[in-house]
C-alpha cells in the first residue's frame, strides 16, 4: 500500500509539473533531444536563473535529469515517468471509450430502421 503511495505522490508531481506552460513547452524541446539551459532557455523572455528553477522541478517531479559532459550539464527526458503518466492516463481513457462504445450501440439499436419483415409494434402496454 505504501508503494502505491508513493506512486501516486509522484505521479501527482509530476502532474504537477506538468501544469506549467513553460515546463510543457521544455518537455517538447527534450523530446527531440538533451539540451543545456542555455538552449532550453532561448524561446522564454525569462531568466536563465529562471529555467534552472523550471528544470529543478522537472527534476523532482522525475521528468528529466542532468549529466555531466566535460563542462556542460545537458538535460535529458526521462521517457519512463512520462510512459507512467499516459498509462495512468489511458487506463480511464479505455474505461470512457467502452462507455462510448455501449451507448453507440445502444443508439444504434435504438435509431435503426425498422425490419421490413417484423411486425408492427402495438401501442405501449400500461402498467397494471
Amino acid at each position: 500500500m505504501s508503494e502505491n503511495r508513493g506512486s501516486e505522490a509522484d505521479l501527482n508531481r509530476a502532474f504537477m509539473a506538468l501544469a506549467d506552460p513553460v515546463r510543457r513547452q521544455i518537455i517538447a524541446v527534450l523530446s527531440r533531444g538533451p539540451a543545456t539551459v542555455n538552449k532550453l532557455a532561448e524561446p522564454f523572455p525569462i531568466s536563465k536563473q529562471a529555467i534552472s528553477k523550471h528544470i529543478q522541478v522537472l527534476e523532482q517531479a522525475g521528468l528529466v535529469t542532468r549529466t555531466r559532459e566535460a563542462q556542460r550539464r545537458p538535460v535529458h527526458l526521462v521517457p519512463e515517468r512520462l510512459e507512467a503518466m499516459t498509462a495512468w492516463i489511458d487506463r480511464y481513457r479505455l474505461v470512457k471509450e467502452s462507455q462510448f462504445r455501449s451507448l453507440d450501440t445502444l443508439l444504434d439499436h435504438d435509431t435503426a430502421p425498422p425490419d421490413p419483415g417484423a411486425p408492427a409494434p402495438g401501442p405501449p402496454r400500461r402498467p397494471s
